[in-house]
């Protein structure tokens, strides 16, 4: 049968950075901003001129634009940019070893690689380092070697597009090495360059009709917990929350008036729609909303779930009804339109991975079977929604070749049509009445990644003190301007903070997020000529911490090592952790890893993890790492292709040496291995202390079972941070347990 009607689709790509200039110095600690200026901001808007029937939406937060505008109207400076300025032989020892550390924060294989220098320097730098190995390492960078350095890492990242459009941009790629500083000054320049032309040429888009921009809150904030952090109950009861209750309306209803305001000053219009913060919504923070004049706003499908009090999957993922999700609902005056996860997440965290014309057909096999599973005189709306910057870095070529391949595909196939989201609003209705709006986030239609976790809590507690010390001080002296200090409390509600506290996420640069919101709240005080208080000058991340179990153990086990649930009791006794934790620095809805079981008899530790997927159904090479930290340095490693053993490694001389290659492991189903207490020197009551790495080398084999993990690519870790502990056992151990 025709199909007359199109299925709609709307993306929106949300574009945002926290702040990271320093309070107390005005330097931007951390690069970002400008690197993704000259990468992202620019050609993912730009790209929509090719395809002049192609509708999208950019959501845009205040305080990137604010950044943006600092580097092209104030000329501002971040450590990075100084660094790169700074002729080698005028570095200090420290600014050295900062560059080594730092300045191959890019993708490898997409950024680095294509640069035979850079990956050359790289390799020399080392792949995996301490902090001490690399004064030592620095000793063999000559002048040249720093300047490369500084060179490549500002030209891998920007856009691959405007590298090859660009004259002089192309003239360095193409001589590759040896530049001079000179050609190291007019690249920053070109970067200046770059960001100046991304606010005009995002009014000029706009205008054309074929791009709309929203707003999200100006500092992104999490809005609920801005509100009233009790809200976190709602959908997790047990949660433990900070001592301190934070509940300012009134700074909700700031972050989004501000944001409305900003927006209309540079644009010169008034936006009609907002992505909250995370895709976090309440009835409360919806209805605020709709105070400022926002028409609509975006959200995850499981809010939705919530929300209905049904599921919208069935356990293998499917849609159990699409037309439930592909269509508008309104609440209280605010249309309200839900995200596909599974469609996001896929471009946002998979097809990176995949090859390029592979993954543009599965997206649109996916998108075709949506419009097969509806009737044929429906109007749906299939909205995805996702970061637009940060995933780019994982797909060759930036992501260019992806774009254009769904874009050509969208703008050329009758049954698919773009929108923009207020388009399709005004053409086809605002949607039907929600009675009901779950609070959550679009992270599992809660708020767990920013409450809850000791770390988390505690800065909750140190940002309520402060801003009640704030406004304590407000009334006692009315006569003084605190503007500075009530923007330094508002850019600390900011939701990044909170993102890098706790187990859920890690990056290189976590000490500069722990750092740059605690100076926010020491400016609080600084601005109204009061001594911050001692603790805040206290690190809030706790570098080294054991996981705690979910279930401790409780007795010996003797499990078959065969990589299969041999018996349910096996493991009965065992510890458990439950793994729900990032592949990566941004939040994926799965790790690889499940569940990580661990337990001991008098003679054995024994490990075992649970993928989320059967290891068979993974493509290329699984190699799996036990890296023991306590009570000895040393490493397990088993590559199931090439030994039916895993090998165990210790240092010696900084080497590392295999001292045993018969220790037993298995995989199939699962994941299994004993690892004897005398082979790694654990005595009775000695604290072993282990983290589980899994590596990929996709097609490609390599060449030696006993160690080679230093050539695959990370898959994922356990935890991310810190590490399990195990105590050995007494023999005493099960009868001591009784009691």
């Amino acid at each position: 049968m025709r199909r007359d009607k199109p299925l709609y689709i709307a993306f929106l790509w949300h574009f945002h950075q926290p702040i990271y200039k320093d309070p107390q110095t005005g330097i931007y600690r951390l690069p970002w901003v400008r690197l993704h200026g000259v990468k992202d901001y620019l050609d993912m808007v730009t790209k929509v001129e090719k395809f002049p029937s192609l509708r999208l939406t950019f959501n845009i937060v205040p305080s990137l634009i604010e950044q943006l505008r600092d580097y092209v109207e104030k000329d501002a400076k971040d450590i990075y940019m100084l660094l790169t300025l700074k002729n080698p032989s005028d570095l200090s020892e420290a600014e050295k070893l900062f560059i080594l550390e730092n300045f191959f924060l890019a993708n490898w294989d997409n950024m680095i690689k294509p640069y035979p220098r850079y990956y050359q320097l790289l390799q020399k730098r080392g792949f995996r380092f301490t902090k001490k190995d690399l004064a030592k390492i620095a000793r063999y960078f000559t002048e040249n070697d720093i300047r490369d350095l500084q060179v490549l890492f500002n030209l891998c990242w920007i856009d691959p597009i405007l590298r090859e459009s660009d004259p002089f941009l192309k003239s360095l790629v193409q001589k590759g090495k040896d530049f001079n500083e000179d050609e190291k000054v007019s690249l920053i320049e070109k970067h200046k360059e770059i960001l100046k032309q991304i606010l005009p040429t995002y009014k000029r888009i706009m205008e054309s009709g074929q791009v709309e921009f929203s707003v999200s809150p100006f500092y992104h904030p999490i809005l609920p917990l801005l509100w009233d952090t009790n809200i976190a109950k709602v959908s997790m009861p047990d949660i433990v929350l900070p001592k301190r209750r934070f509940s300012y309306p009134e700074d909700a209803q700031r972050q989004i008036n501000m944001a409305i305001q900003y927006f209309e000053d540079i644009f010169g219009i008034k936006p009609l729609g907002m992505w909250p913060s995370e895709g976090s919504v309440s009835m409360e923070i919806v209805d605020a909303i709709r105070s400022s004049g926002i028409r609509w706003v975006a959200t995850d499908e499981e809010v939705l779930a919530r929300s209905l009090s049904k599921p919208l999957r069935d356990s293998q993922g499917t849609l159990v009804s699409p037309s439930e999700l592909y269509k508008p609902y309104n609440y209280n005056g605010v249309s309200i339109i839900f995200r596909d996860h599974i469609l996001s997440d896929l471009i946002g965290f998979s097809y990176s991975g995949w090859n390029t014309e592979s993954a543009v057909r599965d997206f649109i096999h996916r998108l075709s079977h949506i419009k097969n599973s509806l009737a044929d005189d429906q109007i749906c709306l299939v909205p995805i929604i996702l970061d637009g910057e940060n995933a780019w870095e994982y797909y060759v070529n930036d992501g260019n070749d992806f774009l254009d391949g769904i874009y050509k595909v969208l703008t050329e196939d009758e049954r698919f049509k773009t929108v923009k989201i207020s388009e399709f609003l005004e053409e086809f209705g605002y949607g039907e009445s929600l009675t009901y709006l779950h609070p959550g986030s679009w992270i599992n239609a809660n708020f767990k990644i920013w409450i809850g976790h000791e770390e988390d809590n505690l800065a909750w507690d140190y940002l309520t003190r402060t801003r009640d010390d704030l406004a304590s001080f407000s009334l006692s002296h009315p006569e003084k301007d605190l503007t500075e200090a009530w923007e330094a409390i508002y850019a600390a509600e900011g939701s990044d903070w909170n993102w890098w506290y706790g187990d859920e996420h890690v990056t290189e640069t976590q000490e500069d997020f722990d750092e740059l919101f605690r100076s926010y709240l020491i400016k609080v005080y600084e601005s109204m000529g009061l001594d911050a208080p001692h603790y805040l000058y206290v690190p809030i991340k706790i570098e080294a911490r054991s996981i705690q179990p979910q279930i401790e153990p409780r007795g010996f086990i003797y499990p078959k090592i065969d990589g299969v649930m041999t018996s349910y009791f096996e493991w009965y006794l065992g510890a458990f952790v439950d793994v729900k934790r990032s592949g990566g620095s941004m939040h994926k809805s799965e790790s690889l890893i499940s569940g990580i079981y661990y337990g001991f008899n008098k003679d054995n530790l024994y490990i075992r993890i649970d993928p989320t997927k059967n290891f068979k159904e993974i493509e290329g090479e699984i190699i799996f790492r036990i890296n023991i930290l306590q009570p000895m340095v040393a490493k397990i490693v088993f590559n199931p292709t090439l030994s039916k053993n895993a090998f165990l490694h210790i240092k010696d001389n900084g080497k590392w040496v295999c001292i045993n290659d018969n220790i037993k492991a298995a995989v199939d189903h699962i994941f299994e291995v004993e690892i004897a207490f005398k082979d790694i020197y654990a005595k009775e009551n000695e604290e072993i202390q282990f983290y589980i790495e899994l590596f990929h080398n996709g097609k490609n084999g390599y060449s030696e079972a006993n160690d080679s993990t230093k050539k695959l690519n990370l898959l994922d870790r356990c935890p991310w941070r810190g590490f399990i502990s195990v105590t050995v056992p007494t023999p005493y151990f099960e009868s001591l347990m009784w009691y």
